[in-house]
């Protein structure tokens, strides 16, 4: 089943490696995959910003997204560890680590979560950020899946800087940059959608991502115009049940 469902991400994910991509939405797009491929029950990206600074930009959940800004907020946690020492990182059950993350690890399990595995988004020598996997039950990923993870974190460092080679840190940046103030643009969006229509943000985010992709346009366009009022929101809750 693994084998499988990795062919079938990595099909998709090449499907949507063109000149135009939405790098917000390929990040999204590859949380959900790393949950359906590698059995995880969430999975959240950080991406550095041109500041030096972590952002969350994907999440194959609401409640991995909070926890992932939870711990950027108080600046401790196993993924932030991760990203500064460019190695994998796994803690396979939050009792002995909260001597180390006490704030981190005590909001993990209030979220519903055992375990996190972290991998570094690196190019060459350089790391732009962290792909996070967690769990529900206190477990390892185990060394084919942890192998498999690595190469998704590939991709995803791959698929932002669209395979080009980055000779220096502008293009790369620019990049970050990009995707950064979409993520910020989704999260008014998620908000207006959230107080019009009476919804959570998890349901919020759903109905913009498929308006999205039912009509073929970025995230981070439709996100504009909720935020501009230039679409009827009503419009994305049209055949959905």
């Amino acid at each position: 089943m693994l084998v499988e469902n990795l062919a079938e991400t990595f099909v998709e994910l090449a499907d949507t490696l063109v000149a135009d991509f939405d790098p917000v939405e390929f990040m999204h797009l590859l949380a959900d995959r790393c949950v359906t491929a590698l059995g995880v029950d969430a999975a959240g990206i950080l991406l550095v910003d041109d500041q030096g600074e972590l952002q969350v930009v994907g999440a194959s959940s609401e409640r991995a997204r909070v926890l992932e800004l939870f711990e950027l907020q108080h600046r401790q946690g196993p993924c932030m560890e991760c990203y500064l020492s460019s190695e994998p990182l796994t803690v396979a059950g939050f009792s002995e680590p909260r001597q180390r993350w006490p704030a981190f690890s005590a909001a993990a399990v209030t979220a519903g979560f055992g375990a996190v595995h972290a991998v570094p988004m690196r190019l060459r020598e350089q790391t732009v950020g962290a792909l996070n996997l967690f769990t529900v039950a206190d477990s390892a990923l185990g060394d084919t899946r942890a192998r498999v993870a690595r190469a998704m974190a590939d991709v995803a460092t791959i698929g932002l800087l669209q395979s080009q080679v980055i000779s220096g840190r502008e293009l790369l940046a620019e990049q970050l940059r990009h995707a950064l103030r979409s993520r910020v643009l989704i999260e008014q969006a998620k908000g207006v959608l959230a107080e019009r229509l009476q919804v959570d943000m998890g349901e919020a985010f759903d109905l913009l991502r498929h308006h999205a992709r039912s009509n073929r346009l970025h995230l981070s366009l439709v996100a504009q115009d909720v935020v501009d009022g230039t679409i009827d929101t009503t419009v994305l809750t049209a055949g959905r049940s």
